[in-house]
């Protein structure tokens, strides 16, 4: 009998007849295989990355959406979640694996209020252990065999998880070189730059889930459509809550605009933006740490010159087309689907 629950860690609750923390507990013992003590010389590495998985007890682990997301998928196809999760676990691994760079390569300290592994342990280790991270994330896959899948599909993850890496590559490579140049991204590279940091990953994830379900690939095809568009609603989602977010809300203070992060409210702004409004925008871009009064002017000018509108436009537009794929794959399991439903409007409020 299926029981019915309580969504955690999302607000408002929505009562599902799915077990959502079942099946974060399944991924999180799925990925304990991979980083559990193996030896006494390297134990101390494997306890890095079950820090930064927040496996450890030590601090928050985080949502566990995308490994969530290909959960459901599969369950919303075939049924029972479980022969799903070695991709869960590969796709979770594989997103930390780029966290731990990105946090090296950002300089930034702290991650869900603790101190980042580079700022633990240095950064050489840090780089090791999130190389380790990205190993562990393709071993995951292995265990496909195991349970029964064919080489065939396998091969296929193996090359799908190969693919959405280099796409996070490609967009990080994006986003550091653009942070470089005098001049604010086009809005239009910018979509190209999420679209390969977030979204390929969170396509990723679901398509996984597709891919180990059935071998219809009308469905498959839907299913990766529904990801793709969700992973850059969630995206403009965050940008906006990087700037109008309430803390107690998201958990964390909205300091996008303080911090200078180019985000599609700031870089519409920009776009728009006369000479003089052009030149007060980046006066507070130039600053170095400006104060609580310069942020406040730049942010009601960014929303003046309509960059919060247009973000929430964007957003809300992926998010109603996400909804439309996944309406149209024709999946079996309604209550899977109510789940992926549920958790996709409630982490994207735009």
């Amino acid at each position: 009998m299926t029981r019915i629950l309580k969504v955690p860690c999302y607000d408002p609750p929505v009562e599902l007849s799915v077990n959502l923390p079942e099946l974060v507990s399944d991924t999180e013992e799925e990925i304990l295989r991979l980083v559990s003590d193996h030896d006494v010389p390297t134990a101390g590495l494997y306890a890095m990355c079950r820090y930064h998985l927040g496996l450890d007890g030590s601090g928050s682990s985080g949502k566990r959406m995308r490994p969530l997301l290909g959960l459901l998928s599969y369950a919303s196809i075939a049924g029972d979640h479980r022969a799903a999760l070695p991709g869960a676990a590969a796709v979770e691994l594989g997103h930390n694996f780029s966290l731990v760079h990105d946090d090296i390569e950002d300089g930034d300290t702290e991650r869900r209020h603790r101190p980042t592994l580079w700022a633990l342990h240095g950064i050489p280790q840090a780089i090791n252990a999130g190389d380790l991270l990205f190993t562990l994330s393709r071993k995951a896959l292995h265990r496909l065999t195991d349970l029964g899948f064919s080489d065939t599909k396998v091969l296929r993850l193996m090359r799908l998880h190969d693919n959405t890496c280099l796409a996070l590559c490609e967009g990080q490579y994006l986003d550091i070189w653009a942070s470089e140049l005098a001049e604010p991204m086009s809005v239009e590279l910018y979509f190209d730059m999420i679209g390969r940091k977030t979204a390929a990953l969170i396509a990723a994830s679901v398509e996984a889930g597709a891919v180990l379900a059935t071998d219809d690939e009308a469905v498959i095809d839907r299913y990766r459509a529904f990801g793709w568009a969700l992973g850059v609603a969630f995206q403009l989602n965050d940008d906006l809550l990087g700037i109008w977010g309430e803390q107690a809300a998201t958990g964390k203070e909205p300091t996008d605009v303080a911090r200078h992060k180019m985000t599609l409210p700031v870089i519409y702004a920009f776009e728009q933006a006369g000479p003089a409004d052009r030149l007060s925008l980046e006066s507070v871009w130039r600053t170095e740490q400006p104060d609580g009064g310069q942020v406040a002017r730049a942010v009601a000018l960014i929303e003046r010159l309509g960059g919060r509108k247009y973000t929430r436009d964007q957003a809300r537009e992926y998010r109603d087309r996400a909804l439309a794929e996944l309406d149209a794959a024709g999946v079996v399991d309604a209550s899977a689907l109510d789940a992926l439903r549920a958790i996709m409007v409630d982490v994207i409020k735009a």
